[in-house]
């Protein structure tokens, strides 16, 4: 099979999977609170719904408030072209870089938060200020956390580092556990997960990501969640892929693609039920609690580098 097609389909499998990922989080997290679970292709059907409705603009709203959700969609896909999800050997290998990612990543932030102040309201600037804190403060722990592999395999490509960690056989060393635990602290903040934010409530005095998409509706708001949803999948399997990378097909044959679904499926699955653990024993943590619960994050993956420079190098 031609290689481009296997990396468009990679990267539609990516998009497509990701409201699929959210359905099995929320349904295992309804059965460990006791409440009726919804089916795991409830996203969907919450999405196609939306983009069913008529989109209602405010007066003041600008092209940036028109323009943002389609922006923030695109940087979402482009991101999760980045990242490696069942094979390494594809052409889009060459953009895989974690520069890049993050970039996506920020760029995507930006218009979103621009969007939220545009139209003046005080919920928008609200959310719009508290989603750019903590990107500033999450942003240097992920960059620190995937450096720390590729200060190891020499490169910022994330396919190639994660075929070197696959080649020298070593993984689970003690700078990798450093750096995996501040990526998925980082993971929660960035996603708007629990104790940094709780995407089930509409707190005004508490939401941060839910106080900026206030305004929208229809398709504009549907791809917008679409979106969150493909950056909480971006971030398990980054999780996935670089510190546990086993079965993640290195040639593109029938069985090695075969084995990497399964293989990336069943990573996403036990991921997807820690975050849900996580959620369920943990409580909403108050707003000025924020920086001190990254710049945790940002200590284990400083200890995740330090530890590679100094016992793992000898240096």
């Amino acid at each position: 099979m031609n290689a481009w097609l296997l990396a468009a389909l990679q990267t539609l499998l990516f998009v497509a999977a990701a409201p699929l990922l959210a359905g099995w989080v929320k349904r295992v997290k309804c059965h460990l609170q006791n409440r009726a679970a919804p089916s795991v292709f409830q996203p969907y059907r919450d999405l196609a719904k939306l983009l069913r409705k008529h989109t209602v603009v405010a007066e003041r709203a600008s092209w940036l408030f028109r323009a943002a959700p389609y922006i923030v969609f695109g940087t979402a896909i482009l991101a999760a072209a980045c990242v490696p999800l069942i094979a390494l050997k594809l052409p889009t290998a060459a953009i895989a870089d974690v520069i890049v990612l993050v970039g996506f990543l920020a760029l995507g932030r930006f218009f979103l938060a621009l969007a939220g102040m545009d139209i003046g309201t005080a919920f928008g600037g609200m959310g719009s200020s508290r989603e750019m804190m903590i990107g500033a403060l999450a942003e240097p722990v992920m960059l620190m956390a995937v450096f720390t592999l590729s200060m190891t395999a020499n490169t910022t490509n994330l396919s190639e580092a994660v075929g070197y960690t696959l080649e020298s056989g070593v993984v689970l060393r003690p700078s990798f556990i450093f750096a995996m635990l501040g990526l998925m602290m980082v993971a929660v903040a960035e996603t708007g997960r629990v104790p940094v934010d709780n995407p089930a409530t509409h707190l005004e005095l508490t939401m941060v990501h839910e106080a900026m998409i206030l305004e929208y509706s229809g398709r504009h708001l549907a791809l917008i969640e679409w979106a969150s949803k493909i950056k909480l999948m971006i971030y398990l399997v980054l999780i996935a892929n670089i510190f546990l990378p086993w079965g993640i097909a290195d040639n593109l044959n029938g069985p090695e693609l075969a084995i990497g679904t399964v293989a990336i499926a069943a990573k996403l699955a036990l991921l997807g039920l820690l975050l849900v653990v996580w959620e369920t024993v943990m409580a909403k943590m108050r707003l000025f609690r924020v920086p001190q619960f990254l710049g945790f994050a940002f200590l284990l993956a400083l200890l995740g580098m330090l530890t590679h420079v100094v016992l793992e190098t000898g240096g």
